[in-house]
């Protein structure tokens, strides 16, 4: 059965800072493009592969990726608070299949996701979702990384699994491009900022706050009066270009470091991306129904929306 990807970047900046010109406009039809392609594609199962900001995915237990049988969003820059719908069943079903290929992969029975999951999906399905879909965690921020080819590996034994089901199955791919929040390592973290990382549960109103102070950061950006570090358009041209071509075997020579010095703190967050499109590859050459892209100043990222199918 086939396949398709639908591939967004997200930001706490949407909805909150005006990137400034046409932008917001114009990135609001390519989601709508986004919408029609997808319900143009009609998928049975709804697969989405994100990012976590320290928010649900801790060093309590960090892992390369999960899958959830059970969500629960926590609420943050407006996306679902509570639990999120989701097919279980399909969930542990692929669980099953990508761990019969080799590929180590956890299953939560509650996950806890954040806005790197949800936000693409409230693009596509609108807040709450009006569909369960299945959460997968890639993890992006939580160093050390595995290997960009293991990534690669990981989103071919996901398409394989996925085609097994017997189903249309859409994958979500969401994550910014080139950025460079400022984000804690635990190497170098003193130990406030470890116990942070290890049990962060903050209360509605601590995350309020640090949501706030976070979208006055960018919209001191977007104003002038802060600076960042530039996004890099040539970076984020090189990795679109990548899924463009199919050629995904490319990304094998992409070593971690030069990924954070070409595209920031937080580029990693392409590794869904990655995934999704060799998830794709597994069922044939594709072509690319929507292909966007944006060098947002003001945001201080690179934002890009993609949907692909079966060429």
């Amino acid at each position: 059965m086939p396949l398709a990807v639908a591939a967004l970047s997200h930001a706490p900046s949407f909805g909150n800072v005006d990137p400034g010109g046409t932008t917001m406009a114009e990135i609001e039809a390519a989601i709508g493009e986004v919408r029609s392609f997808v319900e143009s594609f009609d998928p049975e199962v709804v697969v989405a592969l994100g990012p976590d900001h320290f928010n649900g995915q801790l060093y309590s237990l960090i892992t390369p990726w999960a899958i959830g049988a059970e969500a629960v969003g926590v609420g943050d820059y407006g996306t679902t608070a509570g639990p999120v719908p989701v097919d279980g069943d399909i969930a542990r079903t692929l669980h099953t299949l990508v761990l019969e290929q080799g590929i180590d992969i956890g299953r939560s029975e509650r996950m806890t996701v954040d806005h790197g999951i949800l936000q693409p999906l409230e693009f596509i399905y609108g807040h709450p979702l009006s569909r369960p879909i299945v959460p997968i965690f890639v993890n992006a921020l939580g160093f050390p990384l595995t290997p960009m080819q293991r990534v690669r590996l990981f989103g071919e034994a996901l398409g394989r699994a996925a085609q097994q089901l017997d189903k249309r199955v859409l994958l979500v791919a969401s994550g910014g491009i080139s950025h460079n929040p400022p984000v804690p390592r635990w190497d170098d973290a003193p130990e406030p900022v470890r116990r942070r990382l290890v049990e962060y549960a903050p209360s509605r109103e601590e995350r309020a706050a640090r949501e706030q102070a976070i979208v006055k950061g960018i919209q001191a950006i977007a104003d002038g009066k802060a600076s960042s570090a530039p996004l890099n358009e040539a970076w984020d041209t090189l990795v679109l270009n990548t899924f463009r071509s199919g050629e995904l075997s490319a990304v094998d020579g992409w070593d971690n470091d030069r990924f954070v010095a070409e595209g920031g703190s937080a580029a990693h967050e392409m590794r869904s991306w990655i995934a999704a499109y060799a998830a794709l590859s597994t069922a044939g050459p594709y072509r690319l129904a929507v292909d966007h892209y944006w060098a947002v100043e003001t945001w201080g990222a690179g934002f890009g929306i993609q949907a692909a199918i079966g060429a």
